[in-house]
């Protein structure tokens, strides 16, 4: 019998409108701009309809998760489409344990938080879900497939060798149960579209200067997926709760046959929204003023924000048949804490294909939660929208410098770069690795993020012969990065950087751990994360290898107060 973790730590309420039937749904003349149009152009109207949208922050995520990823009979409870294991929100803004933010297609593809490409797709809910630790370490950056010789397998994450033709040159690949393969394939198109822009890395689905953007084993399998998996319930109330949060959809939800105009079987077809059972005028409106987005009582989250720092949302107006300016407005409660540039949006800006970007900021004063409304109103509007803006200060994080350990696993071209996890709470780690060729001269410096805070170790799978590589850890929290750590190098001779003069460090090795230490540090102490002891060693000697089943575990010793954390595989 599979077991089930249960996590109840306190449960985030949240709206469960959509899962009720009542959800935002589509708003009107939302699609007008796809009217008419076909191939590339079509293409390209996609984007310039969802490329715009509110940009979220990465540490807001599990507050907006909790409305679109919830259960639609236990809105505690976390659907996770990786596994079958059971998990629940905790309050606030904080991930649930065993639980990863995950980028179902991977940002190290277009190198993830890039200042060049932008921060969107990094933090898009559209391609985001919140997904079991254990898969998505497996899942890793390999791309969808359909597996021949199983590595991996929980029931609903299958990772292995790839069936021939299919991979792009990947070693492995991830399959997704058969109920969520539509899911991912309709998440792959709205990528495709929205980021077709982008530079990509890695190229195992993806082409860079092609309009499909997809290449041709992608197409096969994402099309034949789509096909086989209609659109869900889920998928349609997640569409309405994304669009509550960063005011964009995904079309190939909506349009379930989108694709097939652009990938499949009807392209270079002219779409029309009426085949779609949707009416377009692209005419001069004279309808009733309406506004198209943002929907009422969506919510703008900002998440924590350290005192002294400020943070911005922007929210695109976009209306149709406005007749006057709109007016808008902060009000109520912390309205103090944030502000906006303009108090009216001009009609002609409003009615425009792209909208009117206003931005929002919150500059806190004080510590705590503070709330407050965005107010939308005027234009000829009967009523106004009202949207709700939550935020939280909190205290400049300190962080201290980090140790980096010693890379395990080396075999061929992989490697996992390893260290001790931060004293104090962080959002995630930043390794910086640096390749040199066989001349010793750096060919390229690589900047890597972890989903989370509590992951100490971070594959790769790519040195090439002859290549030293090196890396250093920071921390992130809220803005603010830690010094570098020592720096570690890996090349066909071992591993240096670790005979430090460091009293104790612990490695993760295959089925166990291997113990550093430069001095005699006593008793030790192994728990597990339900806080059991589950090994004593007397005495804790240099080289020291102690086998453990896979899992997480804390290492104490008699001579250090801190305790060590460490992923056994």
């Amino acid at each position: 019998m599979k077991h089930n973790r249960l996590y109840r730590l306190g449960f985030l309420l949240v709206a469960v409108g959509a899962w009720l039937g009542v959800g935002a749904s589509i708003p009107a003349g939302y699609y007008n701009s796809l009217e008419g149009k076909s191939g590339q152009a079509l293409k390209d109207a996609i984007q310039e309809l969802t490329l715009q949208h509110t940009v979220l922050s990465y540490y807001s995520l599990w507050s907006y998760f909790a409305d679109t990823d919830c259960m639609p009979n236990d809105p505690s409870r976390v659907w996770d489409m990786y596994s079958d294991d059971t998990f629940y929100f905790r309050s606030g803004s904080r991930a649930a344990y065993g639980m990863n933010r995950e980028h179902s297609l991977p940002k190290s593809w277009w190198y993830g938080y890039n200042e060049e490409q932008g921060y969107a797709a990094y933090t898009d809910l559209n391609h985001l879900y919140p997904a079991d630790e254990d898969a998505n370490l497996e899942k890793n950056y390999w791309p969808l497939g359909e597996v021949s010789t199983v590595l991996f397998d929980n029931g609903v994450t299958r990772v292995g060798y790839p069936i021939k033709g299919q991979g792009g040159g990947a070693t492995k690949v991830f399959e997704p149960d058969d109920r969520y393969k539509g899911d991912f394939a309709r998440t792959y198109f709205y990528m495709a579209c929205t980021y077709q822009h982008y530079d990509w890395k890695y190229t195992f689905m993806m082409l860079n200067n092609y309009w499909k953007t997809l290449n041709d084993w992608s197409v096969e399998l994402l099309c034949r997926w789509a096909r086989a998996d209609a659109v869900s319930d889920k998928e349609l109330n997640r569409n309405d709760a994304v669009q509550r949060s960063q005011n964009n959809r995904n079309p190939f939800i909506d349009i379930p046959t989108l694709f097939e105009y652009i990938w499949g079987n009807r392209q270079g077809e002219v779409f029309y929204l009426s085949e779609a059972g949707m009416s377009a005028d692209t005419t001069t409106y004279t309808g009733d003023p309406e506004l198209i987005t943002p929907v009422q009582d969506a919510v703008l989250d900002f998440g924590e924000v350290a005192i002294g720092k400020s943070l911005d949302y922007t929210v695109f107006i976009k209306g149709r048949g406005l007749t006057n300016p709109l007016s808008v407005q902060i009000y109520r409660d912390d309205y103090r804490m944030f502000s906006i540039p303009v108090s009216v949006v001009s009609r002609t800006m409003a009615n425009s294909p792209e909208g009117y970007p206003l931005k929002v900021t919150y500059t806190p004063t004080s510590l705590g939660l503070h709330t407050s409304r965005l107010l939308i109103s005027d234009g000829g509007l009967v009523g106004s929208v009202g949207i709700e803006l939550r935020a939280k200060c909190v205290e400049v994080p300190h962080l201290s410098q980090l140790t980096a350990l010693g890379a395990t696993e080396i075999h061929g071209s992989n490697y996992v770069a390893n260290w001790v996890p931060a004293k104090e709470e962080v959002d995630y780690y930043i390794i910086t690795r640096t390749v040199y060729n066989e001349n010793s001269v750096a060919s390229r410096t690589e900047t890597f993020t972890t989903e989370d805070s509590h992951i100490t170790s971070y594959p790769f799978e790519d040195r090439e012969a002859g290549e030293t590589h090196t890396y250093y850890v920071q921390s992130f929290r809220l803005g603010y990065i830690s010094d570098p750590s020592n720096v570690i190098t890996v090349d066909d001779t071992g591993i240096t950087g670790i005979e430090a003069n460091k009293p104790l460090q612990v490695l993760a090795i295959d089925g166990g751990i291997l113990v550093k230490c430069s001095e005699d540090v006593g008793r030790a102490s192994i728990y597990n994360m339900a806080g059991q002891e589950v090994r004593r060693i007397d005495h804790l000697c240099d080289d020291m290898v102690i086998e453990l089943p896979r899992g997480f575990y804390l290492l104490k010793t008699t001579t250090n107060r801190h305790a060590w954390k460490v992923a056994v595989r």
